[in-house]
């Protein structure tokens, strides 16, 4: 991955950046009104072309970046006691939240049965101290939070989407689909990306080949020649995250330009008024989405996530706002 876009730019007949894809903008129709309520309401959005990374960013790629700058991730640096007011001394370590199947059925109303602050977890150790990237190289990078997603683009020359941005990538022209290829979750008994199959989170019958993280472009590409716009991990994008989509804004009566979300303030989770960390929104569910508890693994689905937090099941890809007139792509 190179530190510069411009570096990759060719301006013969072919136009192209390495490893990512021209996005010719539109209008389009983000969110649902037929699934999760955070997803409504239906509305019509534009955007302008952009190139967006072709995969997720992946663990050889993050490694290079952190090798070239020293960066730290945020799982990896000490926590400062004041920021988390009545926490264990034991839990103020460097670390990050790790999944772990469970024995049997669970009262899946409390993710605090799948899910476990581990300290030592990183993106280096992506399920704690003893684990490590041997074999993982292709596999998307995880256990990465806002700031590191941010910091990795700057790095790259590049920025991260918007989440209409994103959504509009991940459709892949089927405007109104279900999912990015279509209607069927498993079209003609094909598996189209890296979710799970059977009772979360007790059973996976691995029938997609994968019980956790999948090699990045392992199952077919979207219409835009995008892989992994859905399952295997959670993508960040720049907006705040509130439980329902904006339905119009000011000077505009019909189609939304762009929408950069809410601020950061009515990003806070209301549920939990102690805690004032900041949520963006996430896109395109994970290995762990599954249709007997989360059906996330489509382009209107969204979720909140704090953005000092990384997980087991989140990464990220870059896009690039350098405008190409007539480009094509390799």
């Amino acid at each position: 991955m190179s530190k510069s876009i411009s570096q990759n730019l060719v301006s013969d007949t072919l136009t192209t950046i390495e490893d990512m894809i021209w996005i010719e903008g539109g209008t389009f129709l983000m969110g649902s009104d037929h699934h999760y309520p955070e997803e409504a309401p239906a509305h019509k959005v534009r955007v302008d072309g952009f190139w967006m990374d072709s995969c997720t960013v992946k663990n050889s790629e993050f490694a290079k970046f952190v090798e070239e700058t020293g960066y730290v991730t945020v799982a990896e640096r000490p926590l400062d006691p004041a920021d988390f007011p009545g926490a264990l001394p034991e839990m103020l370590v460097p670390g990050s939240m790790v999944f772990h199947m469970t024995s049997g059925p669970v009262d899946t109303r409390n993710i605090a049965n799948w899910w476990a602050y581990i300290p030592g977890a990183s993106w280096r150790h992506p399920r704690g101290p003893g684990s490590d990237l041997r074999g993982l190289e292709d596999h998307p990078v995880v256990q990465i939070a806002f700031e590191d997603a941010e910091a990795y683009a700057k790095w790259a020359g590049k920025d991260l989407p918007t989440e209409a941005e994103w959504e509009f990538a991940a459709r892949g022209g089927l405007d109104g689909a279900e999912f990015v290829w279509g209607e069927e979750l498993t079209p003609e008994g094909k598996h189209m990306a890296n979710t799970w199959q059977g009772q979360f989170p007790w059973q996976n019958l691995e029938s997609d080949g994968f019980s956790g993280t999948a090699p990045v472009g392992s199952y077919p590409p979207n219409g835009y020649g995008l892989y992994d716009m859905a399952g295997n991990v959670w993508q960040w994008t720049t907006d705040w995250f509130v439980p329902r989509h904006p339905s119009k804004q000011p000077g505009s009566c019909c189609t939304l330009d762009n929408p950069r979300g809410p601020s950061v303030k009515d990003s806070l989770d209301p549920r939990q008024p102690q805690i004032k960390i900041p949520r963006k929104v996430v896109k395109g569910g994970s290995f762990l989405c599954a249709p007997s508890y989360c059906r996330r693994y489509r382009p209107a689905a969204r979720h909140a996530q704090m953005i000092d937090s990384g997980m087991s099941h989140i990464g990220f890809r870059c896009i690039s706002r350098i405008p190409v007139t007539g480009a094509r792509v390799q």
